[in-house]
């Protein structure tokens, strides 16, 4: 037997979403106040994990070649793609690990290795693709390039 599901009353949710909450966890009033969050986010990652800054300073590196060595636009964009996954990738893994180590605190929990494993797998998978494309793409003209410089 079901029991009816009852909508909660607008006092139960002025309760639970306060109107006058402040910093990141308010809803945004407006796009403007959407992107800042978003800002903040980013800068976070840059400023508190190493690895995200090496993934920058990689991307940078890579798509600096390409507009250097005169790739083609679709080949530049398909760096510059594979590049963002990885840095997308990564603000997604301190994400999860910082709801991880929220919830378990200073606790060991199998569960919460497994997450945090996980979501730095599903950065490496896609760094290790986006090093391939851009090893793809960026040799054989960076070759061409050493060797015309030695003649």
């Amino acid at each position: 037997m079901s029991h009816p599901v009852s909508s909660p009353t607008k006092n139960h949710l002025e309760k639970v979403v306060a109107p006058k909450r402040e910093l990141s966890w308010q809803v945004a009033s407006n796009l403007f106040v959407s992107f800042k969050y978003a800002w903040c986010g980013i800068s976070y990652a840059f400023q508190t994990q190493r690895n995200f800054r090496i993934h920058v300073c990689v991307c940078i590196i890579a798509l600096g070649l390409s507009i250097f060595l005169h790739l083609k636009t679709v080949e530049i964009a398909v760096i510059g793609i594979t590049s963002g996954l990885v840095l997308a990738l990564e603000l997604l893994n301190t994400a999860i690990e910082s709801v991880v180590d929220l919830t378990v605190k200073q606790t060991y929990h199998e569960l919460a290795k497994i997450a945090k494993d996980c979501a730095a797998g599903a950065v490496l998978v896609s760094a290790l693709v986006a090093v391939l494309v851009a090893s793809t793409l960026l040799l054989p003209p960076l070759l061409a390039l050493l060797v015309q410089l030695q003649r």
